[in-house]
């Protein structure tokens, strides 16, 4: 039989507990309810009996009658009647008195233990819930920040070579990704004698111009307006990419014209725009911005307009740099820069701009560190309150079968002319079967089994080298330049080299099978992470 602890997950953590919530507080009714019936019961034997009580005083003030003649056989069988009366009514009020003694009382007090603890673990949980569930909406907004930084440093970037570079007399240049970091290493330098990997295919640069000329020359590209940022030229949409890689490339598959597509990112061609993040969709609600380098490339002159709105450049550079293939808030942004009020005032606009997409990249980073933190937690006490809440439902269960067994024993001790009801009493109170009951409530109200849920740090440039939790293994493996990703080969090569140090199959498939304390997993993943290069 599953059990609570691995049985009332979902990606929420509020859906499953809130079902498993739901029917402990129907079982707090279902007490009341049986406390009720205990209570009423009680109160009817009381009345019963006190009205029995009175019916002796009340034949004994009507005069003349038996009273008079003490030895008539009449007269005994009446005296029978009334002492009858008399018993029956102390039967009764002994059965209202042991009820409440045996069964109102001490299952009153439990009821109250029973729904507080009940009340207190559903406190808990929800207070947990909610801190993580505010802190995941931190990590939304400082992830938005960071990428919102990253995309001026690029557009500031491009609209500085634009306007203050000629043309045909300065160098092509080298940015495939604008870095926001300090430092520049060669890998991340454009050379145009690298091969790309394009797909399942390598190809040299002679052979990706010939592919970039013909894409820019039959894909539609249009002018993407969004919010806050302005307006992106050179654009087009991933379904008409997609569409293009099908009919030209030759791709079979919907998702390998979108591995293409991706390739396409992280090489430098294409960079998403008016969306969070750098992932390549087949939609036609998602838009790619064809970048510098891949009209550098092909020799495809890179499609311009005027601006309305550039930069305060001198008369020299002020039509070049009308020809930005960006209209956004960076002007704003500048218009905004005032050195006297300036912490750092020995720096240029675009420095600044680095400056806090440096910043908003540490306090994301660190926001996504504290989240994970809070979700181990939180997993962590989900664990140890569904294991409690299993024990006093099942301890629920039980104390109702006790109760009923203890109520018809107060009737059956005192009148056993009361047997076939107390008998059919008992056959009712046999029939609770305590784990049926459970069985029945994991079988129709389970939600889920454990899956966490890992909001992992996405970095603007697709690097994932500080991440191997919640990564996709092909872009694990890319990093590693590995077929399979380092963390997995590692772990079966170990388990390989100690299958023999183990006695017998049935301890090797326990290494497999048998459940290990959440919070044991949780330090041997930080370990791994702490060896990949990302504090714990």
């Amino acid at each position: 039989m599953p059990s609570f602890a691995d049985s009332f997950w979902s990606n929420d953590y509020a859906a499953g507990l809130g079902v498993l919530f739901g029917k402990l507080q129907q079982g707090v009714i279902e007490n009341r309810q049986v406390l009720t019936i205990a209570r009423m019961r009680a109160e009817a034997e009381e009345v019963y009996g006190q009205r029995l009580a009175d019916i002796a005083p009340a034949v004994d003030k009507i005069q003349g009658g038996f009273a008079r003649d003490d030895g008539a056989s009449v007269r005994k069988a009446y005296d029978g009647v009334r002492t009858e009366m008399e018993d029956a009514a102390r039967n009764h009020r002994k059965i209202a008195q042991n009820i409440r003694d045996l069964v109102v009382n001490p299952f009153s007090r439990w009821c109250e233990a029973h729904e507080s603890r009940i009340q207190d673990s559903q406190d808990e949980l929800q207070s947990r819930i909610k801190a993580h569930d505010r802190q995941a909406e931190t990590v939304k907004k400082l992830r938005s920040n960071y990428f919102n930084k990253c995309r001026l440093v690029e557009d500031i970037e491009e609209e500085n070579k634009l306007a203050f570079q000629d043309p045909e007399t300065s160098p092509k240049p080298n940015i495939p990704e604008i870095k926001v970091s300090q430092t520049q290493t060669k890998e991340e330098e454009y050379d145009d004698d690298e091969p790309y990997e394009i797909g399942d295919e390598t190809y040299q640069a002679d052979q990706v111009k010939k592919i970039l000329a013909h894409m820019l020359n039959n894909i539609k590209m249009q002018e993407t307006k969004v919010a806050i940022l302005g307006t992106y030229l050179n654009t087009s949409a991933g379904s008409d990419i997609v569409e293009y890689l099908q009919r030209h490339m030759g791709t079979t598959s919907v998702s390998y014209a979108e591995r293409i597509g991706q390739d396409l990112i992280t090489n430098g061609f294409l960079r998403l725009v008016g969306n969070v993040g750098n992932t390549f969709a087949n939609s036609s609600r998602m838009f790619y911005q064809w970048r510098p380098k891949a009209f550098q490339m092909s020799g495809i002159p890179e499609k311009k307009q005027p601006l309305g709105r550039t930069f305060s450049l001198p008369a020299s550079n002020a039509s070049e740099a009308g020809d930005s293939p960006v209209v956004g808030t960076v002007t704003e942004y500048l218009a905004n820069w005032n050195v006297l009020n300036n912490q750092h005032p020995n720096e240029t606009p675009s420095q600044r701009l680095r400056r806090e997409a440096r910043e908003s990249d540490e306090k994301y980073k660190q926001s996504v560190r504290k989240l994970d933190e809070m979700r181990s937690e939180l997993e962590e006490a989900i664990f140890v309150h569904l294991k409690f809440l299993e024990r006093c439902e099942l301890d629920r269960l039980k104390a109702i079968k006790t109760v009923l067994l203890d109520f018809s024993g107060t009737i059956s001790n005192v009148i056993p002319s009361f047997q076939a009801t107390v008998d059919n009493m008992m056959l009712f109170q046999e029939t609770i079967q305590p784990l049926g009951d459970l069985r029945y409530l994991l079988e129709n109200y389970r939600t889920g089994s454990f899956a966490p849920k890992v909001v992992v740090y996405e970095n603007y440039y697709n690097r994932i080298d500080e991440q191997t939790f919640g990564v996709d293994l092909e872009a694990r493996a890319r990093a590693d330049k590995k077929r399979v990703p380092i963390i997995v080969t590692t772990i079966l090569t170990y388990l390989d080299h100690h299958y023999p140090d183990l006695e017998g199959d049935e301890a090797r498939r326990g290494v497999w099978l048998v459940d290990v304390p959440l919070a044991q997993t949780h330090k041997l993943r930080a370990k791994l992470d702490l060896l990949n290069g990302r504090e714990p």
